[in-house]
């Protein structure tokens, strides 16, 4: 296929093009010139002009426009040396960053050991060092500064950021346990409006992790209630097992008082305590809709979560940060505490994961900071080193220093597919950082084409043209993502072209890092960056403005 952009455009031709709206696939060419959509025709119609405009033969192919990955957690990706091609090869173009209340910025107690929101912070830089990022989330003390690095270094895809509450609140409080005082909210707000001014797409929170654990309603509603029309509140709500209802009714109740489009995070029943529940929580979603509140979500297409394995710990034992967590791992008194806790037959008002997947033996370490036990079940592990499954976690986060993700077995498919097919569902990867190494959730480098493979071709789940939507202009209009998400006359070309036969994602998780397949190639702003699974090199993302 042609690669370059000869001064007259580029012509598509051959294809069925699924324009992102929902509308039935149809035969057409298209046409693009300076990186935007000049036409879109039935076949013939443009002029083949050889001398004016590059020829790419998209015969047998459906194009469509980029996806957008509507929960992603590649905020650093910019700043590793290395390209991260883990979206851009299943045809993602933008990416909705800052989600689950985690963003780089702003710079919490103990930076550079000062907080000018807390100078008198006695936490330490390891106390609230971010293990999500593969960097360790070096503080940024301000969106500008972070915006200002990443602009530097350039973007495999396009950038959308939201700044994450978590770290509005660390800024302002450290990781304290208690509702936050009027000062302490004047200094979110503050915070808040700086990120906005910066340029973010909205706010995030991240209910079931420390500091979002320690928040109430009020203060999240008073957040939320800064986001100019139009951005969104995008939530990880609270519990999505035992009080998963309840938390749907929570996120609901924000978004009154703030009066602001909400975006529930990777919706699911996370426990066998919720499963067949999606439908009433479905229900609640459209009820609301149809009174008036902007809510919307998003699925990952697996049956497994991801997270920290931290996250198996009450929020209680993560006061103070991760170095006082890692006291109270090696006190046996505060030990034993945690170990009732967590082993407990219900959790007293916290999301117990390990509780949620059925145990010790579905939750699966995937990465460490050494690469020690990836790949083996907590009770796996146990066995190895010839202790409970709840001591080999702990041995194994205090070796690792906390930095452990693991991957929880805890949904059901039918739940999965009630969610995806109901109004307002679009796709979010919640893949991880890239760069970690170890065994990462496949869905890091697979959620677009298995929905595609397994929940358009296979199961038959969703229509082609409806699937591409919620990929595409649903969280285009969503969150305010400027010129993309259609084929159509103005829009940004960001392009893909697949085989809806064939394409899929053949990873695992023991084996997540594989290419997917039928994806022919993707375009951005008119240019090809990958072709036939090969990237051509050069990062031609950018960092977005919300329209």
């Amino acid at each position: 296929m042609a690669s370059a952009l000869v001064h007259g455009g580029t012509l598509v031709h051959g294809a069925t093009v699924v324009d992102g709206t929902g509308a039935p696939p149809q035969a057409a060419d298209t046409l693009v010139v300076d990186g935007r959509i000049t036409a879109v025709e039935p076949p013939g119609r443009i002029p083949r002009e050889t001398s004016s405009y590059a020829a790419v033969d998209a015969t047998g192919l459906v194009v469509c426009p980029g996806f957008i990955d509507a929960h992603s957690h590649a905020d650093t990706s910019p700043l590793l040396e290395t390209d991260d091609l883990s979206k851009i090869r299943q045809g993602v173009t933008t990416e909705i960053v800052g989600n689950c209340g985690d963003s780089p910025a702003p710079a919490g107690p103990g930076s550079d050991g000062e907080n000018p929101a807390n100078p008198e912070s006695p936490e330490s830089p390891e106390d609230t060092e971010n293990f999500l990022f593969p960097d360790g989330g070096r503080p940024y003390r301000s969106f500008t500064e972070l915006f200002t690095a990443l602009d530097e270094r350039g973007y495999v895809t396009n950038y959308c950021p939201l700044m994450g509450h978590g770290s509005l609140r660390l800024a302002a409080m450290g990781m304290r346990d208690a509702r936050a005082t009027p000062e302490d909210l004047a200094v979110m707000r503050e915070l808040a409006h700086e990120a906005l001014d910066a340029g973010v797409f909205g706010l995030s929170s991240g209910l079931i992790y420390p500091p979002g654990a320690y928040s109430d309603r009020a203060e999240l509603a008073s957040l939320a209630g800064l986001l100019p029309d139009g951005r969104v509140y995008a939530t990880h709500m609270r519990d999505e097992n035992e009080r998963l209802l309840s938390s749907i009714e929570e996120t609901l109740d924000v978004a009154r008082r703030a009066g602001c489009r909400v975006q529930v995070s990777h919706l699911k029943c996370g426990g066998r305590d919720s499963w067949g529940r999606m439908p009433e929580a479905v229900r609640l979603l459209d009820d609301a809709r149809a009174a008036g509140v902007r809510v919307t979500h998003d699925v990952y297409p697996y049956e497994a979560a991801s997270t920290h394995l931290s996250a198996c710990l009450p929020p209680w034992a993560h006061e103070g940060g991760p170095g006082a967590l890692l006291r109270r791992l090696n006190d046996r008194g505060e030990l034993r505490r945690i170990r009732a806790a967590v082993e407990a037959e219900h959790s007293a008002g916290w999301e117990n994961l390990v509780a949620g997947a059925g145990g010790y033996s579905s939750i699966m370490v995937s990465s460490t900071r050494s690469h020690s036990y990836e790949g083996r079940t907590l009770d796996e592990i146990g066995a190895r080193l010839g202790m409970a499954p709840f001591d080999a976690m702990v041995q194994v986060l205090c070796e690792e220093r906390l930095q452990v993700t693991m991957v929880g077995f805890c949904m059901e498919e039918r739940d999965i597919e009630v969610a995806m097919t109901a109004p307002g569902a679009m796709v979010g990867s919640d893949g991880l950082p890239f760069g970690t190494g170890g065994r990462p959730h496949p869905r890091l480098f697979g959620t677009f084409p298995r929905v595609l493979g397994r929940y358009v071709r296979e199961r038959r789940t969703l229509e082609l043209a409806d699937a591409v939507r919620r990929m595409t202009s649903l969280p285009a209009d969503t969150f305010s993502v400027p010129g993309r998400g259609r084929v159509a006359v103005g829009a940004v070309a960001d392009l893909v072209a697949l085989d809806p036969a064939t394409v899929s994602h053949p990873g695992d998780y023991l084996e997540p890092d594989v290419a997917p397949t039928g994806i022919s190639w993707v375009m951005m702003a008119g240019e090809v960056v990958v072709s036939d699974g090969r990237w051509a090199g050069t990062r031609r993302g950018r960092r977005l403005i919300p329209a």
